[in-house]
C-alpha cells in the first residue's frame, strides 16, 4: 500500500472529476464511463509509482532519498515484485482502457499505448526522460490534456475547447505535486544523475516554479467566468495553499517538504471538486 504512494493519488482522480465536470456542463455525463475512465487513470498512476520505485531502486537513485521510504531502494520488496505490480497496474488500465474504446472509438487504443510507455520510461529504460528535466512536461500532457479531455470525449464522444482549456489547471496542479516531490530531493538526485526540472533550475527558481503552479490555475478558473460562472467558487481553495507557499518561499527542505507535498495533493484535491461543480452547472 505505501508503494502505491497514496499522496499522489489526486493527480489521477482530478482530471477525471474535471472531465466529467464539462460533460455534465453539456448534458452529457455518463457515470459507468467516467468510473471506467477512473480506473484507467488510477490504475496508470499506481503502476507508474511502481515503475519509479523499481526503476530508481535498481540504478541506486533512491539509496540517499530523504522522502518517503521505497520498496525496492529499502528491501522491503524484491524488485521481481515490484516490477510485476507495476505491470498488473498497467494491465487493469488496459482492460478497462479497452472497454472503454470498444464503445466510443477504437483511436483510443494508440493512445493508451502511449501513457503506459509514458508511465515505464519515466524512469524506465536507458534513457528514461524523467532523468533529463521532461517529467513536468509529460505529467502536464498526459495528466493535464490527455486525461482531462479523454475523459470528457469517452463521455461527449467531441472534443471540446472548454476540456483543453479545463485541462490546463489539472495539468498545472500535477506538476507542482511532481515539483516539490521533486524539490525534496534535489540534493540527492543531482549526485545520483538524475537531472529533473529541479535540478535543473535550482533550488530557488524551482520554488517559484512550484508557487507558481500551485496559483496559476485559479486564474484559469477565473478566465471561464463568462461561460461556467460556477468556476469562481474555486477560490473558496485559494486560501490553502497560503502555508505550502510560505513553507516553500520560507526554504522548506527535505523531509519538511513531505507535508507540504500531502498539503498539495489536499489543495488539488479540493480545486478539483471545486472545478468540476462549477464546470458541471451551466446557466
Amino acid at each position: 500500500m505505501a508503494g502505491t504512494r497514496p499522496r499522489t493519488l489526486p493527480a489521477a482522480v482530478v482530471p477525471v472529476l474535471i472531465g466529467s465536470g464539462v460533460a455534465a456542463g453539456y448534458a452529457r455525463f455518463s457515470w459507468w464511463r467516467a468510473l471506467l475512465a477512473l480506473v484507467v487513470a488510477l490504475a496508470l498512476q499506481i503502476g507508474v509509482n511502481y515503475a519509479n520505485d523499481y526503476s530508481d531502486g535498481i540504478r541506486g537513485s533512491d539509496e540517499k532519498r530523504v522522502g518517503p521510504v521505497r520498496l525496492v531502494a529499502a528491501g522491503l520488496a524484491p524488485p521481481r515484485q515490484v516490477v510485476t505490480a507495476a505491470f498488473g497496474s498497467f494491465f487493469v488500465a488496459g482492460v478497462a482502457g479497452l472497454v472503454l474504446a470498444a464503445v466510443t472509438s477504437w483511436w483510443l487504443i494508440p493512445l493508451g499505448i502511449a501513457c503506459v510507455a509514458a508511465a515505464w520510461f519515466y524512469t524506465g529504460g536507458p534513457r528514461p526522460y524523467g532523468y533529463f528535466g521532461l517529467g513536468e512536461v509529460f505529467v502536464f500532457a498526459f495528466f493535464g490534456v490527455i486525461a482531462v479531455c479523454g475523459t470528457a470525449y469517452v463521455q461527449m464522444r467531441s472534443l471540446s475547447w472548454l476540456a483543453l482549456a479545463a485541462a490546463v489547471p489539472a495539468g498545472l496542479l500535477a506538476c507542482a505535486l511532481l515539483m516539490v516531490n521533486n524539490l525534496r530531493d534535489i540534493r540527492s538526485d543531482g549526485p545520483a544523475g538524475k537531472r529533473t526540472l529541479a535540478v535543473r533550475l535550482g533550488d530557488a527558481r524551482s520554488r517559484i516554479a512550484y508557487a507558481g503552479a500551485l496559483l496559476v490555475p485559479f486564474l484559469f478558473a477565473i478566465g471561464l467566468v463568462f461561460m461556467r460562472p460556477l468556476t469562481l467558487i474555486t477560490l473558496l481553495v485559494l486560501p490553502l495553499t497560503r502555508m505550502p507557499i510560505q513553507s516553500v518561499r520560507a526554504g522548506a527542505s527535505g523531509p519538511a517538504l513531505i507535508r507540504t507535498l500531502g498539503q498539495t495533493g489536499r489543495i488539488q484535491l479540493a480545486f478539483g471538486i471545486a472545478f468540476t461543480i462549477g464546470l458541471s452547472v451551466h446557466f
